[in-house]
């Protein structure tokens, strides 16, 4: 019988999933109290029949409620404002709807409403370093998109973009989610590029910490049963008005949510490593990072792999994932390796992503890049990659 090695489980909200699942939110709500602060997006959420009736059935149970919008990916002055303005609102408890920046938002709102501290007292690598003592109010989180998986993480990530920007994490268990609620139905008002980039953010997530260096059975898991979920429904999903649609955007927000808790649990690897540097220092969705390079980074993962690490364990899993994405045997672990390979190349085309050049970067500003991505998900990547051959990587999709 094979052993375990040891492993720990971190934190996680209780999830409620499936369709139609919006509607046991007033009822979570008003489980904490009569004052909420709600965290949403300028308009996707707002703009569909699903809002009315949130205000209708949170009015019929007595409950007062502010909203506050987050537009783009949200950043430390947002956050400290929004927890100014707010503070005396006497709120129970704050529910974020919407995408991940959204999630993140209401994330580190609900994290400071409670003592009106600054999030850069807290903000990994930048902020003053004082340890996070809460209370963090209780707060729900209803994604509207599938991607990040925000909704099952303990890090709420906060932006400064521009040349002295940064991309960097309030983190600690106190701002898990108290419920997250999943339901696929909010996914249908996703424009197919909204589906695409966050759905090729959450299928990074999933290889990522798959063949991550803290990967457990745990996570190993998740990680599969999200990985084939991601197989059967995104490009249903990403179609968004076929016959399979609705069940594709069920597979869907299910890999994402799978992402959520593997990534928080086992960590992640080379392309979010370089996803902090390329988010801060240039206009480019978190989500088109990830497409954009997750086949290139998979390629030289496995070659740097094959030449120092040859009998590893990742190796051997990125074989596995290439018979699970293709859904057909191949005839030894190094064809199944090119294959899953070759099946990324495939997807990167088919959604015809943009490459990193459509948002300003050039061969100048690698070494920039390159030095700022040894962060947190660089460190669970299968294989120390060297300088050189991460500026390889991402100067194959410049």
């Amino acid at each position: 019988m094979p052993s375990f090695n040891a492993f720990n489980v971190a934190r996680l909200p209780e999830i409620r999933f499936g369709a139609g699942t919006l509607q046991q939110l007033p009822e979570v709500l008003a489980g904490y109290g009569r004052r909420v602060l709600l965290v949403t997006g300028r308009s996707a959420f707002i703009n569909t029949a699903h809002w009315p009736a949130l205000q209708q059935a949170l009015e019929s149970r007595g409950i007062g409620w502010d909203r506050v919008t987050v537009a783009d990916e949200p950043s430390p002055q947002l956050v400290d404002q929004v927890v100014a303005d707010h503070r005396d609102g006497g709120f129970a408890v704050v529910a974020g709807i919407g995408g991940g920046s959204v999630l993140d938002a209401a994330k580190a709102i609900a994290g400071l409403l409670p003592t009106g501290n600054p999030v850069m007292d807290h903000l990994e690598g930048v902020g003053r370093g004082i340890p996070y003592q809460g209370p963090a109010l209780p707060w729900v989180a209803v994604p509207t998109t599938a991607g990040t998986g925000s909704e099952a993480t303990k890090n709420a990530v906060l932006s400064v973009r521009g040349a002295d920007g940064f991309k960097k994490s309030f983190r600690d268990n106190r701002l898990v989610a108290e419920v997250a609620i999943v339901d696929p139905e909010l996914l249908a008002s996703c424009p197919p590029a909204l589906i695409a980039a966050n759905g090729m953010d959450a299928f990074t997530q999933l290889l990522e910490s798959w063949v991550s260096l803290r990967a457990s059975p745990f996570t190993d898991a998740l990680a599969s049963s999200g990985m084939a979920a991601f197989r059967d429904g995104f490009w249903a999903a990403w179609q968004s008005d076929g016959p399979d649609a609705a069940e594709g955007r069920a597979h869907l927000a299910y890999a994402s949510l799978c992402s959520g808790i593997t990534l928080a649990q086992a960590g992640l690897g080379s392309v979010h490593g370089l996803a902090s540097p390329l988010g801060a220092y240039f206009p480019i969705p978190h989500g088109v990072v990830c497409g954009t390079l997750v086949a290139e980074a998979t390629r030289m993962n496995i070659r740097v792999l094959r030449e120092r690490d040859p009998d590893g364990i990742a190796l051997k899993k990125y074989a596995e994932a290439g018979v699970l994405l293709a859904k057909r045997m191949f005839h030894s672990e190094t064809e199944a390796q090119d294959g899953l390979v070759a099946l990324l190349e495939a997807w990167t085309e088919r959604l015809d992503l943009p490459r990193l050049s459509a948002f300003g970067m050039t061969e100048a500003d690698l070494p920039r890049v390159v030095a700022n991505c040894r962060g947190g998900s660089m460190q669970t990547n299968p294989i120390v990659l060297t300088d050189d051959e991460v500026t390889e990587l991402a100067r194959a999709r410049l």
